[in-house]
């Protein structure tokens, strides 16, 4: 009984979570700075070390999904949540939006030709590296518009702030 008032309770709330536009951009632009960060140090690094394209990319998103979470993790951390509840919110809040937005960026930068193969003081690096994280952050930012709504994404953050 009591699992069937909290199951009752919890899709009510997915019901009623309001989801506006200004919330999902300002969930994306969270997103965004945690990935920027580790996409730009991982494609940094990557390229100043001569790796291919595999290696490179692999840091990148690993650090990106690093930095993501420690953002939001610190935050929460900050608000008085112990470390164990703050990664779960972490990972729960972050996880889809971190992983769309490195699959568009990421797709976008390995597409574009010849933009793997810049050098640093190349201002290819630099513009498809822009263009890449900002069609990502068009395209993440309704897929957080959507988990908002749902009381899922950086909804679950919110009680925090």
């Amino acid at each position: 009984m009591q699992h069937e008032a909290h199951m009752s309770h919890t899709h009510q709330h997915e019901v009623t979570a309001t989801s506006t536009w200004a919330m999902a951009v300002r969930a994306t632009l969270h997103c965004l700075t945690g990935c920027a960060i580790g996409e730009v140090l991982g494609m940094v690094i990557g390229t100043a070390l001569g790796w291919s394209t595999v290696p490179t990319l692999a840091l990148a998103i690993t650090l990106a999904f690093f930095f993501g979470y420690a953002l939001t993790l610190w935050g929460v951390l900050k608000a008085g949540v112990g470390l164990r509840a703050a990664l779960k919110v972490a990972l729960a809040a972050d996880t889809l939006s971190i992983a769309v937005m490195e699959l568009v960026d990421n797709g976008v930068i390995v597409l574009w030709p010849g933009a793997m193969d810049a050098e640093l003081a190349d201002p290819l690096f630099w513009w498809v590296l822009a263009i890449a994280l900002a069609v990502a952050f068009v395209l993440t930012t309704p897929v957080n518009k959507w988990m908002i709504g749902r009381g899922k994404g950086h909804a679950v953050v919110h009680q925090y702030h």
